[in-house]
């Protein structure tokens, strides 16, 4: 299998040339030219696998270019009892008679980031050494909060790499900003930026195709490669979680073989949702795709009007990963559902950066609104789910994951669609412990957040995760903070 860049389809490479690369060098995703089909017989024959054996099965159909013992290598290290708190790496907790919440927050980081991230720097270092042997990896990352520590985790004094993370400086989480600030790791740097995601992800993209910065890249024998879900490496293992998830529930005798499902995700850079379209497009008996928004309602307005539009305010909410008004992997639907015509992706895109929109075609906007349904959830909608699924059902979900148990409700009630709804549910409720206690209880909260963390627990009987205690005693390593336009510096700093 080849892929090629959605702003130039003469830019053919290989799988382990996409994943090393991380993007094209015009500034284009790397896609796959054909999707492996899923037939209801590849369906039956995943029953009673494994989750290590259904990703090896999916993947392999994708990097045709690694060998069986090397994607087996890479996968089995990857999703192990000792990464992954759950034998089955990624729970369902079925919450009511229709809704599946697909846990996907069991890994080192408590988040769905670790579903991908624990894989990546395996396919990445045996990506490099097929298409750049000797050469040391810079892993450039631009996170919401939950990407920067799961790929810090991830790429941790791994050979032959360095990781260096950049991160809003007010627009994470306590327990994020601690995950990050204590990594540990030779090979790892991170530093805040005083700015938005969106700066911050702008900035890195910038980076990628400075020719400067290339320039000593090259005298230094590095290149740059990334860990954001524009890697395909990174969005390829996020669909084996869609695919695992139904033929799990098949198993379970939750749903039969065959049966229709909606999925619903609370997103904000698309990729997460992007797997489940490509999971869908591949074969998977998937109805409706539920977008769901925090109140950054970018995706939501241009699912309902075919306008993209990120010129509008920025709200810090307390679903954090969510705060995004300028979604990366939506060049990758759009390039499929135009037809994959490169010059529409160029126009629109470039449209978006000189003036923060566009408009899709009215046949692009059909096909669009044929595959997803958008919807929108403030914060106080958010902590009334949390309290109402807790109440109601005694289970403790996090900002984002309520989110889109809500969108999805709302879907539901709107349009009379009553199948049954995968909702990914991104993040333990540890990482957001403020927001959680606040939704479920009236009383005065603590200000110490591992003194909050003891008051959760005792108020509902979960357990916080280990690796988020451990963080009590780890020391702060990174300190530093940058302003948007310093940016370059700050990675010519690092790499010297």
């Amino acid at each position: 299998m080849y892929y090629h860049s959605t702003r130039d389809r003469s830019c053919r490479v290989t799988a382990a040339e996409a994943i090393a690369w991380g993007i094209s060098a015009e500034g284009g995703l790397f896609v796959p030219e054909t999707l492996p089909e899923l037939t209801a017989e590849k369906l039956q024959a995943m029953m009673g696998m494994t989750y290590a054996q259904k990703a090896e099965a999916v993947l392999g159909e994708f990097l045709t270019d690694f060998t069986a013992e090397e994607l087996a290598d890479c996968v089995r290290n990857a999703y192990t009892s000792e990464k992954f708190d759950t034998e089955n790496i990624a729970g369902i907790s079925r919450v009511g008679e229709r809704d599946y919440l697909l846990e996907l927050w069991h890994g080192p980081t408590c988040a769905f980031k670790d579903m991908a991230l624990q894989l990546l720097p395996r396919l990445l270092t045996v990506s490099a050494a097929k298409t750049e042997p000797g050469r040391e990896i810079v892993v450039l990352v631009a996170t919401s909060g939950d990407t920067g520590k799961a790929a810090l985790e991830g790429f941790r004094d791994v050979p032959g790499t360095r990781m260096l993370v950049f991160y809003p400086e007010n627009g994470v989480s306590n327990m994020q900003k601690r995950q990050m600030t204590t990594q540990e790791g030779g090979n790892v740097s991170v530093c805040a930026i005083r700015g938005n995601f969106d700066d911050a992800q702008t900035g890195v993209k910038k980076i990628f195709t400075d020719p400067a910065i290339l320039a000593k890249l090259a005298a230094n024998n590095q290149k740059f490669s990334s860990a954001n879900s524009i890697n395909w490496g990174r969005l390829a293992p996020q669909i084996v979680y869609y695919i695992a998830a139904y033929t799990a529930l098949a198993e379970q005798g939750e749903i039969r073989l065959g049966e229709v499902v909606n999925i619903a995700v609370p997103t904000g850079n698309f990729g997460n949702i992007l797997a489940a379209y490509y999971a869908k497009k591949m074969g998977l008996p998937i109805g409706k795709l539920i977008c769901a928004s925090n109140r950054n309602r970018v995706l939501t307005d241009f699912i309902e009007t075919g306008v993209y539009d990120r010129n509008r305010e920025f709200y810090t909410t307390s679903s954090p990963s969510m705060d995004i008004l300028i979604s990366s992997n939506l060049e990758r639907l759009l390039y499929d559902l135009s037809g994959e015509d490169e010059a529409l992706i160029r126009e629109w895109f470039g449209a978006l950066s000189r003036e923060g929109r566009y408009a899709v075609t009215p046949k692009v906007l059909e096909c669009l609104r044929a595959n997803f349904a958008g919807g929108s959830c403030d914060d106080a909608q958010t902590a009334e789910t949390i309290g109402r699924i807790f109440r109601e059902y005694g289970y403790l979900c996090d900002t984002h994951t309520a989110v889109a148990v809500k969108v999805n409700a709302d879907y539901r009630r709107e349009s009379g669609d009553l199948r049954k709804t995968i909702i990914a549910s991104t993040a333990s409720p540890y990482k957001f412990t403020a927001d959680v206690l606040a939704a479920i209880t009236a009383n005065a909260l603590p200000a110490d957040d591992f003194a909050q963390m003891e008051l959760l627990a005792k108020l509902t009987g979960t357990v916080p995760p280990a690796s988020l205690l451990a963080l009590r005693d780890k020391k702060v390593r990174f300190t530093g903070s940058v302003a948007r336009d310093e940016m370059v510096s700050a990675v010519l700093a690092m790499l010297d």
